[in-house]
């Protein structure tokens, strides 16, 4: 059981990085969907009038920081804001049909929040552009620390 314990261990940066792909994607596509049409469209067809409160502004909110969080650049930051407009749209929209999700059809609105939330405190996981930049990032200040000593 221990061994089985430690490899999962192991993956678990590999599934996180999965998990975050998955979610960044399908969020990113509902915001598509109501901005542009494509994949269905808003609510059953076409797109969501641009400027209009709160459909609108949650259309870029789920299309940007789904990107963002999809190739984990800003994941911390963009998992904030995603959740954050998952929980308003629970409360505003959703739960005054009901108090369960169920009842409501809130069921995505808050899997996504906690799924975003998830992120918030874990990290993007593997695969993410935020270890790229951070890797050059730790290569600039040896290569400025290396050069600092020789001077």
């Amino acid at each position: 059981m221990h061994a089985l314990a430690s490899r999962l261990n192991q993956a678990q940066p590999y599934a996180l990085g999965l998990f975050r792909v998955v979610v960044g994607l399908l969020f990113a596509c509902h915001g598509a969907a109501s901005l542009f049409g494509v994949l269905g469209g808003a609510m059953g067809g076409g797109t969501v009038p641009a400027g209009s409160w709160p459909g609108w502004y949650a259309a870029v909110i789920q299309l940007v920081a789904g990107v963002l969080v999809l190739v984990g650049l800003g994941t911390r930051a963009a998992a904030f804001i995603a959740s954050g407009s998952m929980a308003y749209a629970y409360f505003s929209v959703h739960q005054p049909g009901g108090l369960f999700p169920l009842q409501n059809g809130g069921d995505g609105a808050a899997l996504f929040c906690w799924a975003f939330l998830l992120l918030v405190f874990t990290g993007p996981g593997a695969f993410a552009l935020d270890a790229l930049f951070a890797g050059q990032r730790a290569e600039q200040r040896q290569e400025k620390g290396e050069a600092a000593v020789a001077a």
